[in-house]
């Protein structure tokens, strides 16, 4: 009965503990509510690509199993506060002979069972434990700002897309204009109200419209490949966006004080809270390489039994139990440099952490400024389009009766592409700014 019991202890520790946290070590879940769809056949709108890029993305999986690895180290860390038990067992042949006597055989066997428990330290225990949870908190936060991160390039490459693509529309409409102004100059000079020279700069201008529209064409399968690669997929991997319908709120943020985004961003921001994390588990190895120097207290206890498979000879079994004290009094001054060396560590934790400080609340700063710039831009770059739209139809219109040459009307045009143009740029430049300074304080 023994032997059996023996049998299903060895087979309990040879199944896979991957599954087991008997010590709630786990507590980082992975991203949930992955869609489903068929990305080269259905249009996806921003949340859409959020949500399958957080469930494909490698670079964000492997951050997230480095988290687990840590919860792993604080299961271990806890195991401290539990007694640790070993068992052991020997079996052997051997054999006796003197001289002129006969050659003795004996099989003797024994199993010893002991186990081990400390009960103070002054806090050692404690302190490794709680500089571990720091650091697995460290982990945790480090993986939330890899997962803003990567919303962000996803927003980042989805608004790229987005206006490279309507920039490619804009720059057909430019060609078209350019090519009616080419056709316009074609039929004036047939006619002979113009001179060859009109012709020929229109047709240049169409030419480099044309090339313009072909470059356009570049940058819009440029940042489709981007984005796919985000979603962990081949970057010649075709995807249709939903074409969203932006409206003032889209371009707003919801405060508008630059004092309060900065103190939102301390209080939010996951780099901070790691760098806090960090700090705490340097205070926590302080106390810890102190506490080295101390005395701790163990109780110890252990079963032997011994037999050597003769009837004649009977087993024995032996059993204690006991304390015990130890007390390094003396180390090499190993543990003084130790405690030292994490009280240098943990002030640099504390500079480290106000360093960081001054850091977010200048990028939150900079995000700020670029988003206000941003906002103002784009309300000029209106302007300038309907000033632009208004001088192109009055320049067509003097041309087609005389009254202003080629130079003039393409001058015309060349604004209102640029115009255009411009205008797109700012409108996305607000979105992307307004993204960063989110991102900034640690929102989405």
């Amino acid at each position: 009965m023994k032997k059996y019991a023996l049998l299903a202890a060895l087979c309990a520790s040879a199944l896979p503990l991957a599954a087991l946290d008997p010590l709630a070590a786990y507590t980082v879940r992975p991203p949930q509510g992955c869609v489903d769809k068929d990305v080269t056949s259905q249009e996806l709108n921003l949340e859409d690509l959020v949500q399958i890029s957080l469930c494909t993305n490698p670079a964000l999986a492997a951050q997230y199993m480095g988290t687990k690895a840590q919860e792993a180290t604080l299961g271990a860390s806890r195991a401290e506060y539990l007694p640790s038990v070993t068992l052991s067992a020997t079996g052997q042949i051997t054999g006796d002979k003197v001289e002129h006597g006969n050659y003795v055989q004996d099989e003797p066997y024994a199993g010893k069972a002991q186990a081990s428990w400390l009960l103070f330290d002054f806090g050692g225990r404690g302190s490794r434990i709680s500089s571990t949870r720091a650091y697995v908190r460290a982990a945790a936060a480090q993986y939330n700002a890899a997962l803003q991160d990567l919303l962000l390039s996803v927003q980042t490459a989805y608004l790229n897309l987005l206006a490279s693509q309507e920039s490619l529309i804009s720059a057909k409409a430019s060609l078209e204009t350019y090519q009616h102004s080419y056709e316009e100059a074609q039929k004036r000079y047939k006619l002979g109200m113009v001179s060859l020279s009109d012709k020929l700069q229109a047709k240049t201008r169409y030419e480099q419209s044309l090339l313009t529209v072909v470059q356009h064409e570049n940058l819009v399968k440029q940042y489709s490949g981007a984005l796919a690669i985000l979603l962990n997929l081949r970057p010649d991997t075709p995807i249709r966006l939903q074409v969203p319908v932006f409206d003032d709120s889209a371009t707003q943020i919801a405060d508008d004080n630059v004092q309060t985004l900065m103190q939102h961003a301390l209080d939010k921001r996951a780099e901070m809270a790691a760098q806090q994390y960090t700090q705490d588990a340097a205070k926590a190895n302080l106390h810890n390489a102190r506490t080295r120097m101390l005395p701790s207290l163990s109780a110890t206890a252990s079963a032997t039994l011994g037999d050597n498979w003769k009837h004649s000879q009977p087993y024995a079994v032996n059993n204690a139990a006991g304390l015990v004290l130890s007390w390094p009094l003396f180390s090499g001054f190993s543990n003084m440099y130790a405690a030292q060396q994490a009280a240098f560590a943990y002030k640099q934790a504390q500079n480290q952490t106000q360093n960081l400080t001054r850091q977010v609340q200048n990028e939150v700063w900079r995000a700020y400024q670029n988003y206000k710039t941003s906002v103002r831009s784009y309300e000029i770059s209106q302007t300038v389009l309907d000033s632009a739209e208004e001088n192109h139809r009055v320049a067509f219109r003097y041309y087609e009766v005389g009254k202003t040459d080629i130079i003039s009307l393409l001058t015309a045009v060349a604004q209102l592409a640029d115009a255009r143009q411009n205008k797109i740029t700012a409108f996305y430049d607000l979105l992307l700014s307004k993204a960063n300074l989110y991102r900034s304080i640690g929102e989405y």
